[in-house]
């Protein structure tokens, strides 16, 4: 590993590695989970994250070696996908899975009694899914920490987990590639999002959204049903129900009914 190699920082590196933490110098100004650590036991005095006298900033991704491993609980309804997720994780020596859930019901009840460092969480699962079940968590456990793991890559889907609290998500397909060091960045309090997602974010960041009225009308469409039932089924006029779909096709850059449907399962608005 790359260090610095002025004096002050190999002095205070010397410190760092005499209480077992190895560190990297970046340029980054993100607040670390581990510096409140460093600063109580190596007696070293700092504002904010940064060390006084000190040009840049560490890494939040310090790490203390030979530490507790990072503890992850899964939550997926399938138990193939339980078993690859925690066969990918066992040829990981610094993380171990302390828990397993079928639905976000049982993670937060596993969740009171694990408490785990990381969870990884899908979002469609009976009884609870997982935004709603990150949401619960994160009423009683506000510090704890998600890894969205799914199929979907809608930057809807993306957001609305992003805004119940998750700070990783992560494909599916991606899985026994990418997720060790996903759940290590996460745990060291970053984020980790792929880059096709964070893509679509940005492209769709000013981007109306559809009301949840309109993703009512529009799941309806979905299913073939004409503007005129849908407005018996929502107990409105069917002028309302055009007025929803004119709204819909503009938000969305339609040309008509069907693309509309298209662009929406595309990003998500259909999910959940």
């Amino acid at each position: 590993m790359a260090m610095r190699s002025d004096g002050p920082w190999d002095n205070v590196r010397a410190r760092f590695l005499s209480e077992g933490i190895e560190t990297e110098s970046t340029s980054s100004t993100a607040a670390s989970p581990w510096l409140p650590y460093l600063r109580a036991s190596l007696n070293v005095s700092w504002p904010g994250n940064r060390l006084s006298g000190f040009q840049g900033c560490f890494n939040i991704g310090v790490r203390v070696v030979g530490s507790e491993k990072i503890r992850v609980m899964v939550t997926d309804d399938h138990p193939l996908m339980r078993e690859g997720i925690n066969a990918v994780i066992q040829g990981a020596e610094d993380i171990i899975v302390v828990a397993d859930a079928d639905n976000g019901q049982q993670a937060l009840e596993m969740f009171r009694v694990h408490q785990p460092d990381v969870t990884l969480m899908d979002l469609q699962m009976p009884i609870m899914n997982g935004i709603d079940a990150i949401k619960a968590i994160r009423r009683e456990f506000p510090a704890s920490r998600f890894i969205v793991l799914t199929t979907y890559q809608g930057d809807v889907q993306a957001l609305r987990a992003l805004k119940a609290g998750a700070t990783g998500y992560l494909l599916k397909n991606m899985i026994w590639k990418d997720l060790p060091e996903s759940i290590r960045v996460v745990h060291a309090g970053r984020r980790r999002i792929p880059a096709e997602i964070a893509e679509a974010l940005v492209e769709h960041v000013a981007d109306d959204a559809l009301t949840e009225r309109e993703v009512e009308v529009l799941r309806r469409v979905a299913l073939g049903t004409g503007n005129k039932i849908i407005a018996v089924e929502l107990s409105v006029s069917e002028a309302t129900i055009k007025a929803h779909m004119k709204n819909i096709l503009a938000k969305l850059g339609a040309n008509d009914r069907t693309h509309a449907v298209t662009i929406a399962v595309k990003r998500g608005f259909l999910d959940g």
